[in-house]
């Protein structure tokens, strides 16, 4: 398996690789087939493709029936014409009865806003889909975990939705180290001053806060959360024992998403600190870079909240 040039590359070739091992994979697309990078997956299995046009909500109830006849339909558009659109469709006709439909989402976040701003951009998914009984939530944190995510849903039953991104998501991950069904990956364990949760693309981002505060003397351990709201909690909750203080980091909207399911999760049974460092706010365009670091996903800015939350 190569490298991929982001996200939706990594969708693609998730889609490709499942297809031609199982010809009940559909995809559905609203007018979404370049946009999902899926022009091969077309070309190379085109009785497995399914072209609705610019009709989200047609797209989501096309997936339904395709699912109660017991094929596998996957449908992928930007993230919030999903979630928002078509919001009833997957709530109502998918969730409710626990059908079998994937769901990928892409631009989600800041980062695509050099392209289009705040029109494609989105941060409210997970908060919408945490709200929907029967959705399991995937939030891989770079393109190869994508791959893996898709190919994870697409083995496991009922609807499921990947979080994907624009194409400015850093590679953190191996490409051959699988998407943990655990919910957490925990990738460095300086020490035990503050728990430093990720969720989707801000990853890299949260490693060099880590960085910069192990050379202070602060020594915090990085965990990577790649399911929200999920049943089986038993890992997360164990990594989250451990700690007195933890900090969460989102590209999404404070509520609804890593920050509320963690201070859920500690609320629930071990109540402790929890800082939230997400987005309040409307973002706006520019390059993915600035809109990151002057939304507060700045290794500098992560760095200085668990640093305040220390004193």
């Amino acid at each position: 398996m190569a490298g991929f040039k982001g996200t939706r590359e990594a969708f693609a070739q998730a889609l490709i690789d499942a297809a031609a091992q199982d010809d009940s994979i559909m995809f559905v697309s609203p007018d979404s087939l370049k946009a999902m990078r899926a022009t091969k997956f077309a070309e190379l299995h085109p009785d497995q493709y399914v072209e609705v046009g610019i009709a989200e909500q047609g797209a989501v109830d096309t997936a339904a029936g395709l699912a109660a006849c017991g094929l596998k339909p996957v449908v992928g558009t930007y993230a919030g014409f999903m979630t928002m659109r078509a919001c009833e469709q997957m709530r109502t006709f998918v969730a409710y009865p626990d059908l079998n439909v994937k769901f990928v989402g892409i631009n989600s976040g800041l980062l695509g806003g050099e392209r289009e701003g705040v029109t494609h951009q989105f941060y409210e998914d997970l908060g919408i889909l945490s709200n929907i009984p029967n959705f399991t939530i995937f939030t891989p944190a770079d393109a190869a975990q994508t791959y893996h995510a898709v190919r994870k849903a697409l083995e496991i039953e009922g609807p499921v939705y990947v979080r994907a991104g624009s194409g400015r998501e850093a590679d953190v991950f191996d490409l051959d180290v699988p998407f943990s069904m655990d919910g957490i990956t925990v990738l460095k364990e300086y020490g035990q001053d503050t728990l430093l949760l990720s969720s989707g693309f801000v990853l890299d981002r949260v490693l060099a806060a880590a960085e910069m505060l192990e050379k202070e003397g602060i020594h915090v351990t990085v965990g990577d959360v790649n399911i929200l709201y999920g049943k089986n909690t038993e890992k997360l909750l164990k990594v989250i024992s451990a700690f007195d203080r933890i900090v969460t980091v989102e590209d999404h909207n404070v509520n609804g998403g890593l920050g509320a399911y963690i201070s859920k999760l500690v609320c629930e049974h071990e109540p402790k600190k929890v800082t939230r460092i997400g987005l309040t706010t409307f973002g706006e365009s520019g390059p993915a870079k600035e809109l990151a670091d002057y939304y507060g996903f700045s290794p500098e800015n992560i760095s200085n909240t668990v640093k305040n939350g220390l004193k």
